[in-house]
């Protein structure tokens, strides 16, 4: 079930919304958002209301204000136990007053106390807030504005004070009572290629004819059912950039935060393709098995479900790894299992082992407990010479995201941690959160993103040799120095964009004068460095939009949580908040009403009213059936004959007829249906070869004997033809997935260099002929 942003009664039970409006400023990679909700109530009693609503993690929240009946409320950033005493008393002694907080548990969840509404009152509430946009691996900024706030498994060792508790009856998304608009700017100095979007939009407006600035908004009609996503193309997004903004001078505070300039560094390392990848490593894959697990990854027309994602995900992670690695897999729900009791050593066993595990795997382990697992994990002895790298895949929905982190920010010096936050709602606290501490990446699948793709990445940037020696350099004017706000960087992935942030201190030059960053790395031995010259003369921003991100980096790391942050870490967050006015869990928004000249009449009401779900009918469906074989096309129509008749031919195709190969057979036609890469990349082996088999006739399309009588050279070893024919397979029906198999193929390209080098020329001229094929046979050179 999923709940999207809303005003909620104490009850939490949505009180009537009239609209939801949004506007949004992106410029270059920072995005600008201002979102009014207007509610109104109108029942006949005053009300005390409950607004919760989700928010990326990577948001700065700096502004929040109350309309009352024509009249503006701003509120003020408190400690938050001060803040709370305001709002109590204000409430006993009749007063409307409004409560703005992050969850304590999680900084991706918002509470929003509104006390004592008057009967026939309107209410609009507006927040605003900053955040950078992360790149995608296509170049694409991504912006998403949260909209579904999935309920979040309680574990049990969770605190009862969480505002996520959330038991309200559902209804059809027609029957909610609310509109929801967007407005959308987007402006960069490089030219605006395209935008594209998950929801209907209008045409691109551009406002200039450089097309430097653009204007989309949504289509009329949208009901707020999803995160709302829009990807944008720049016609040059890979520019180091630096700005500098302008401080508050007037500040007299000597050590304020506001009162220096604060400047802004982004960073595209251009990291060389590492010629040898590494082939050590521990590789663990802790992949969320709860009941939620089996809802689609989206609410679009034959969008794949989470747990069948999960299985094809990691068969191609088990048929990519490096031979000598080490490796497990655990599944977590309620409870959690591991595939082995220990991690296992890399082979053709242990790899058939793992996959049969995998096709058995349901999401079917109850609720949310990652804790105990990655726990569980941590315990186990290191192995020497391979370091551990976890890959985690949840849907996110859990509730005291702040333990997990720490956990995970406890051992962050013996291993890395890459992320995968799968269907709408997952929590960017927990899945940003965990990456970050632990020097990995995060990843989020909605839509129509493929895990497949977004994991495979992650394990090639696994499996590149370590950057080392990370440092950033300023060079700047006599008298002028820079002050570090970002954390230390010590990792940095190919491909990947780096922004570091800090606060410019001392007397500033003359307009002319320019200063100069410089980032520094070490790969393999050889240095690297990139510089950016930029002007020094800092620019105006009424929003103060650089500090605050600033503030943000800063906070990110010190910050976590309104419990478990350490007392020194705890001063510094309240310190960094209150004087940039973006809220942490120290802290919270609070405004009282002093415009009412008398105090609310009447009993505080509650209400109960119902609250939307997105999945109700996924919830309702039959269990995954995956088999597919209806007939739907020719392959289907081979792989059901084969799996209902395999008959015996020459002495070399009883092999592939043997017990084991039939059952391999009729797996993947009751696992994978007519998923014909899933299963020729099911068939590939340990070492990156392939059999010659029935298996692998069926997928080529061809009988075992037309693949045995077309082998150009005689007595040569069979898995060499059949893997040099599953490579062009790959390239020639599949190349638009390069990005999933890409590591596989690259392993079966070196298998066959090491065992069929003297006649690899005519194994891929014939094997290209054979296939009908068009690809270039240049590609098997490594």
């Amino acid at each position: 079930m999923v709940l999207p942003g809303g005003l909620l009664t104490r009850k939490e039970e949505p009180v009537p919304l009239k609209s939801i409006g949004v506007t949004l400023s992106i410029r270059e990679f920072v995005a600008g958002v201002s979102a009014t909700l207007n509610y109104e109530n109108e029942e006949e009693v005053p009300l005390e209301t409950f607004f919760v609503f989700p928010m990326d993690d990577d948001s700065a929240v700096y502004s929040f204000e109350a309309v009352v009946d024509g009249k503006k409320i701003k509120a003020e950033l408190q400690e938050k136990k001060k803040a709370h005493s305001i709002y109590e008393s204000a409430i006993s002694n009749r007063r409307q007053a409004f409560l703005l907080e992050e969850d304590k548990y999680s900084r991706d969840v918002f509470c929003c106390n509104v006390g004592n509404l008057n009967p026939g009152s309107k209410v609009a509430l507006t927040l605003k807030y900053v955040q950078e946009l992360p790149l995608e691996a296509d170049g694409a900024l991504r912006y998403v504005l949260p909209a579904v706030l999935n309920p979040r498994y309680r574990g049990s060792g969770s605190f009862e004070d969480s505002c996520l508790d959330m038991k309200t009856p559902i209804v059809p998304l027609e029957d909610l009572p609310y509109t929801f608009s967007m407005v959308a700017t987007i402006s960069s100095q490089h030219g605006i290629e395209r935008i594209q979007s998950n929801c209907p939009f209008s045409p691109i407006e551009y406002l200039g004819e450089d097309k430097t600035s653009a204007q989309v908004s949504l289509a009329e009609g949208h009901k707020f059912d999803r995160d709302v996503e829009l990807l944008i193309y720049y016609s040059e997004v890979h520019t180091p950039t630096v700005a500098v903004e302008m401080g508050q001078p007037k500040d007299n505070r000597v050590d304020g935060f506001m009162k220096d300039p604060s400047a802004m560094v982004c960073f595209y390392p251009n990291i060389p393709e590492a010629p040898s990848p590494v082939i050590c490593g521990e590789f663990v894959f802790l992949m969320d098995r709860s009941g939620s697990m089996q809802c689609p990854i989206s609410k679009q027309d034959q969008s794949q479900l989470r747990i069948e994602a999960a299985k094809e995900t990691l068969i191609l992670l088990l048929k990519s790894l490096p031979l000598g690695c080490y490796f497990n897999v655990y599944g977590f729900g309620s409870s959690y299992e591991a595939f082995f009791p220990n991690s296992v050593k890399y082979s053709q066993q242990t790899m058939e082992e793992a996959l049969k595990r995998v096709k058995l795997m349901q999401a079917d382990l109850g609720g949310t407990e990652i804790l105990t697992p990655l726990q569980i994990i941590y315990r186990e002895p290191s192995i020497e010479g391979h370091p551990l790298q976890l890959f985690v895949f949840t849907d996110g929905e859990v509730t005291d995201t702040f333990n997990v982190i720490n956990e995970v920010k406890r051992n962050r010096l013996r291993h890395r941690c890459f992320s995968f936050g799968i269907g709408e709602g997952a929590s960017t606290s927990l899945i940003k959160g965990i990456a970050r501490v632990a020097g990995g990446t995060s990843e989020f699948i909605t839509g129509k993103d493929r895990m497949q793709f977004k994991a495979l990445r992650a394990l090639k940037r696994a499996l590149q040799p370590a950057v080392d020696d990370v440092s950033v350099s300023w060079n700047l004017p006599h008298g002028l120095s820079a002050k570090m706000l970002s954390p230390e960087q010590t990792v940095l992935y190919k491909g990947q964009r780096l922004i570091v942030y800090a606060l410019l201190s001392g007397t500033m030059p003359p307009a002319e004068a320019t200063g100069e960053v410089d980032l520094k790395y070490t790969l393999q031995g050889k240095s690297f460095e990139n510089k950016v010259t930029f002007a020094l003369q800092p620019k105006p921003d009424d929003n103060f939009t650089i500090h605050r991100l600033a503030a943000k980096s800063f906070l990110q790391t010190k910050d976590m949580g309104f419990r478990d942050t350490s007392a020194k870490d705890k001063k510094d967050v309240l310190k960094i908040s209150i004087d940039c006015g973006v809220i942490s869990s120290q802290t919270a928004f609070i405004a009282v009403n002093k415009n009412l000249n008398k105090p609310v009449q009447g009993p505080l009401t509650r209400r109960d009213v119902p609250r939307p779900t997105l999945f109700s009918a996924a919830l309702m469906m039959p269990q995954y059936e995956g088999c597919g074989l209806d007939g739907t096309n020719a392959l289907g129509h081979r792989l059901k004959k084969k799996c209902m008749f395999l008959k015996k031919a020459s002495p070399q195709m009883e092999r592939a007829h043997s017990p084991t190969n039939r059952t391999n057979l009729e797996t993947h036609c009751t696992v994978f249906g007519d998923n014909h890469l899933v299963q020729l990349i099911s068939l590939q082996n340990a070492d990156g070869s392939w059999y010659l088999d029935e298996n692998l006739a069926v997928i080529l399309g061809k009988s075992l004997e037309d693949l045995l009588a077309a082998v150009p050279v005689k007595d040569a070893d069979s898995s060499s033809w059949a893997t040099v024919l599953a490579v062009v397979w790959l390239h020639s029906n599949a190349k638009q997935m390069k990005g999933e198999w890409e590591l596989l193929e690259k392993k079966a390209r070196t298998w066959i260099h090491i065992h069929a080098a003297s006649i690899m020329q005519e194994l891929v001229k014939a094997a290209i002929a054979f296939t009908k094929s068009s690809m270039d046979p240049s590609i098997f050179a490594l």
